[in-house]
């Protein structure tokens, strides 16, 4: 298991790219219809990676939690497949049932949205305002696998919270920290480590 911290090619007030990818069931959702009337969390997610897997239920729980704030959540899986058959379409929908993600799981099969995002591992959270800003890229709290702390999505919470009551950013949010993306040949960045 190896861990990477985000680089993010986007920062706080940037305009947040424009998507439109198919969920596992090939139904396309765009960034429009996925935001809620107050903005949009985005998880670059996954089926295996023990980072996904250690906070899924405790964001499935958020997520709940800040939909009738007007904030909606969508994942999306941009690993290779072909190499990492566990991330594969056909397993996304139980993987989302399991963690009760009762929002849409998209699949980023040309990698481009999580290129033009600057996602660099799973998971990796970007919470935009209802006009597709970036408010926050970070973390979503400070546990790990085997840490012993039980997630609780507190560093995304209060971003949530700071963004709906008008307030400023954090300065400096720890960035999200997880296994990197499982990137097609010849679609690494340029600041992609293959070492990671």
């Amino acid at each position: 298991m190896s861990e990477v911290l985000s680089t993010f090619r986007l920062h706080p007030g940037d305009r947040a790219p424009d998507f439109s990818l198919p969920d596992f069931s090939g139904q396309v959702i765009s960034r429009a219809q996925a935001t809620g009337p107050a903005g949009l969390l985005i998880v670059f997610a996954c089926n295996h990676c023990p980072f996904v897997i250690h906070l899924a239920d405790a964001l499935g729980d958020l997520a709940s939690e800040i939909a009738p704030l007007g904030v909606h959540t969508v994942a999306i899986n941009p690993n290779d497949a072909e190499h990492y058959p566990q991330d594969g379409a056909d397993l996304m929908e139980s993987f989302a049932a399991l963690h009760r993600w009762d929002f849409p799981y998209l699949v980023d099969e040309s990698q481009e949205t999580a290129l033009a995002y600057g996602a660099a591992c799973t998971p990796d959270f970007f919470l935009l305002d209802d006009k597709g800003v970036l408010f926050y890229a970070g973390q979503f709290d400070h546990s790990r696998p085997r840490s012993g702390m039980e997630p609780h999505g507190g560093d995304l919470r209060e971003a949530v919270r700071r963004m709906i009551e008008g307030e400023q950013a954090l300065v400096r949010p720890y960035p999200s920290s997880g296994c990197n993306i499982k990137w097609k040949p010849g679609r690494q960045p340029d600041w992609w480590d293959s070492g990671s």
